[in-house]
């Protein structure tokens, strides 16, 4: 019994932080979902984050609690620019190959992307296509990840959680409707994207967007550091950040590094693929097989 004590104390440990995760806030996943949903893998971590957060257990925060996020929204002309030139060459888009875990059911719903930093440097071809919003990025370190986005008209994306809390999500609308039939629902809060102006929410609360509307929606979106209580929780999940997260890289363009998780998650996803092929030519040597 008492080598089984050490097991159990983790089990428990582990079990009661996924039970925080899935009743915070007033908004869930379906148990079932929940169980099994990267969220609950990453709770013990996310639960010493909100433990020691800085900032009050929130979906949506006041922007300005973030000064630094400023200089984005005061260039925001100059960052849309950039952005309304990848959009034209079609380079904001889906990944490529089965290579973005974080993001893959998105791209289902027409959600596409264009990486310029994930936990990590900037992405070479963010820093030749996009050298202005690159250079205003580097002048605000505590932005470990940022992306341009696009959601197409009459789309939406359901409710979910992001499995990481040591950061918090900032969204500058670049491109929108400017209307409240194009927005982000947040444990219930409504947020909605406008030209000019930015909001910040904490992602790992349960979250949908709906878009409503016959014109394309482009925002840059953020990971910032979220601040913590005492100095040497800054330090640990600055150094997490630095160094876990940036297993779950994708490349824009063929080249650019890919993070472990999303190679795992190709080779996966191939298998899966190759599955169905078998499944649709014979159902019985699938099954026999599986």
């Amino acid at each position: 019994m008492n080598l089984l004590a050490p097991q159990l104390i983790v089990l428990y440990l582990f079990a009661s932080t996924a039970l925080y995760v899935h009743f915070r806030g007033r908004e869930r996943l379906r148990f079932g979902r929940q169980i099994v949903d990267h969220s609950t893998f990453l709770a013990p971590y996310n639960v010493l984050m909100y433990a020691f957060s800085g900032l009050p257990n929130k979906p949506v925060l006041p922007v300005d609690t973030f000064p630094e996020l400023k200089k984005l929204s005061d260039n925001w002309q100059t960052i849309r620019a950039e952005a309304l030139n990848l959009f034209d060459e079609g380079l904001i888009r889906a990944a490529a190959k089965n290579h973005d875990w974080g993001f893959y059911s998105f791209f289902r719903s027409g959600w596409k992307r264009f990486y310029l930093k994930w936990y990590d440097d900037f992405l070479p071809s963010a820093q030749l296509l996009c050298p202005k919003t690159v250079e205003l990025l580097q002048s605000i370190p505590t932005i470990h990840g940022a992306m341009f986005t696009m959601l197409p008209a009459g789309s939406k994306l359901g409710a979910h959680r992001d499995p990481f809390a040591g950061s918090l999500r900032y969204h500058l609308g670049l491109i929108t409707p400017n209307s409240d039939a194009c927005s982000i629902s947040v444990d219930g809060v409504k947020c909605t994207w406008r030209d000019g102006e930015g909001f910040v929410f904490d992602e790992t609360f349960i979250h949908s967007a709906e878009k409503a509307t016959t014109q394309n929606r482009i925002i840059l979106f953020c990971d910032v550091e979220r601040p913590m209580k005492f100095g040497f929780m800054t330090r640990f999940n600055h150094w997490v950040s630095e160094h876990i997260m940036k297993v779950s890289q994708s490349p824009n363009m063929e080249g650019e590094k890919v993070g472990a998780l999303n190679k795992v998650f190709g080779y996966l996803y191939e298998i899966h693929l190759a599955s169905r092929r078998l499944k649709n030519w014979n159902r019985n040597v699938y099954y026999a097989l599986k």
